[in-house]
């Protein structure tokens, strides 16, 4: 037993002295991450149905801040995970463009991050100075926290003004419009105005006093908050009708930003206007109706929008385009939608996110529900209508998504405003 219990010890030491060895061996470290490696490659391409990840999730970003400029390559899928990532801390009254839910889906997109600049905003006898980025003084009013009212006057004061009140930077000033009452034929209304004068009120509403009509108080009354101008039609029957304004819209093309991204500069707002009515009843039944007066109670607010032109597109894709017969000018529609429906991927199936396979891989039935190709064609055998190879050739993709694209929106580029409009769809 004791010679069995010493050959074991024996045996024991001479394995350890040959690992101890084994571990001082000059290529054990590098052999060793080598076969890691390999295990690890092995595992995701299981993981990725045998297809490699190529770089279709990586792009190219040009980040301007206060107009420096640096590219990035990076993977974020968001304007607002980029600035994450490139670690640019935003602080507060900073406006980034586009917005940080935008996704990145193709190289050389601009994002464009303007810091904050002293501002003083003087509403009546209130001073508030903060920091803002905003581009016109109305969002400047809003960005520091004030309520402001469509029918408000906000304006920038000259430098001038500014250095003789030893202010640095921009100065606003809100002229705020007062509350007046009117009475328009039975239907009270309650509007904001900067009339001083009874007269002056039913001319800036566009209210024109009919023959029969009587005004009360007089024209020439000063307004006060407490004063209700009545117009009141002698012996007819009136309805008032509410009904919205709709917003305006100022387009407003940026260089800096990429095509397809855009960026609120300024929100709008829908108004709201009084329309009344002189109606006719016979025995119970109105049978004509008359406009007599249509007041705007609230103003609109005109929304500003700032949209991209800044256009990318990469060589090889040009070439595919101009072998499918597409028209150069509707070269930034194309790009834009099958960026985003595929990132240029031709072997790309509907659920496959971030890699390209580098080949067509039949993980679904073509004839299924599922979309596929650079434009996602669903089901995906509809693409051999434009050609055998339908599933390997870009080329023929692109015929096929443009035959679609022209069927069903009438052109590439109404087709790119329905995929905005219906959002990514």
């Amino acid at each position: 037993m004791k010679k069995s219990i010493y050959a074991i010890k024996q045996k024991a030491l001479s394995r350890n002295k040959h690992f101890l060895k084994l571990k001082n061996h000059p290529f054990l470290v590098p052999v060793s991450t080598f076969l890691v490696m390999m295990i690890l490659t092995a595992g995701l391409l299981v993981a990725t149905n045998g297809q490699t990840v190529a770089s279709s999730d990586s792009h190219i970003v040009k980040l301007s801040i206060n107009g420096k400029q640096k590219v990035i390559p990076t993977r974020a899928k968001t304007v607002g995970e980029l600035l994450q990532r490139s670690n640019v801390v935003m602080n507060e009254g900073d406006v980034v463009e586009p917005a940080k839910d935008t996704p990145i889906v193709d190289d050389d997109f601009r994002v464009n991050l303007y810091r904050a600049r002293p501002v003083t905003v003087y509403d009546g006898e209130k001073r508030i100075q903060a920091l803002s980025a905003a581009t016109t003084p109305r969002s400047v009013a809003i960005q520091v926290g004030l309520t402001v009212y469509p029918e408000d006057y906000i304006n920038v004061v000259s430098n001038d003004a500014s250095l003789k009140d030893n202010i640095i930077g921009q100065k606003i000033a809100i002229d705020r419009a007062s509350l007046a009452y009117i009475n328009l034929y039975g239907t009270p209304l309650t509007v904001r105005t900067h009339a001083k004068t009874v007269g002056e009120l039913i001319k800036e509403k566009g209210i024109k006093l009919a023959g029969d009509d009587t005004l009360r108080p007089d024209s020439a009354v000063l307004l006060t908050p407490t004063t209700q101008v009545f117009i009141i039609g002698n012996g007819i029957k009136v309805v008032a009708l509410e009904e919205d304004i709709p917003m305006p819209e100022e387009i407003i093309d940026d260089p800096n930003l990429s095509f397809g991204t855009s960026a609120i500069r300024q929100n709008g707002s829908a108004g709201k206007r009084t329309s009344t009515y002189q109606i006719e009843v016979q025995k119970g039944v109105e049978i004509s109706r008359k406009l007599l007066q249509t007041v705007v109670t609230v103003e609109p607010v005109k929304q500003i929008v700032a949209r991209g032109k800044a256009i990318y597109i990469p060589e090889d894709k040009s070439v595919w385009m101009s072998a499918a017969g597409i028209e150069p000018g509707d070269y930034p529609y194309v790009n834009y939608i099958i960026s985003h429906e595929s990132g240029w991927c031709p072997s790309k199936w509907q659920g496959q996110i971030g890699y390209c396979p580098a080949f067509y891989t039949q993980l679904h039935d073509p004839s299924s529900g599922y979309g596929f190709g650079l434009c996602q064609s669903t089901p995906a055998i509809k693409m051999a209508s434009a050609g055998a190879d339908w599933s390997t050739s870009p080329i023929t993709q692109l015929r096929w998504c443009s035959g679609y694209a022209k069927a069903r929106y009438g052109s590439w580029g109404a087709a790119y405003n329905h995929w905005l409009s219906s959002r990514n769809w």
